[in-house]
């Protein structure tokens, strides 16, 4: 006899919780996932280029407070600071896109 499957996908958990794709409640969590990303994404490359937020403060002109808030989504970053982070203190390139 085969034990039924309660295992779910990270999907259908989703919908679960938030509700399906355009709701106002999984509009709302899917922003707020982007903005989790970001961050994630500059300490991921601060990581992989050995850099402190300490350093990485330095080299971009702000403090480590700071870069340790925009990390953990705790502070709103401005495109300009943001470009200045990823191009001057991460040597790398911002890229942006507008999806309608």
């Amino acid at each position: 006899m085969k034990a039924k499957s309660n295992t779910k996908t990270l999907d259908q958990l989703i919908d679960e919780q938030y509700g399906k794709k355009g709701t106002p409640k999984r509009d709302k969590f899917e922003k707020g996932y982007e903005t989790f990303k970001l961050g994630a994404m500059i300490h991921e490359a601060r990581l992989e280029k050995g850099l402190t937020q300490e350093q990485l403060a330095e080299k971009c002109g702000t403090n480590k407070a700071y870069i340790s808030k925009v990390e953990n989504d705790i502070k709103d970053v401005r495109i300009s600071t943001l470009q200045k982070i990823i191009e001057v203190g991460l040597g790398g390139q911002l890229n942006l896109s507008i999806k309608l």
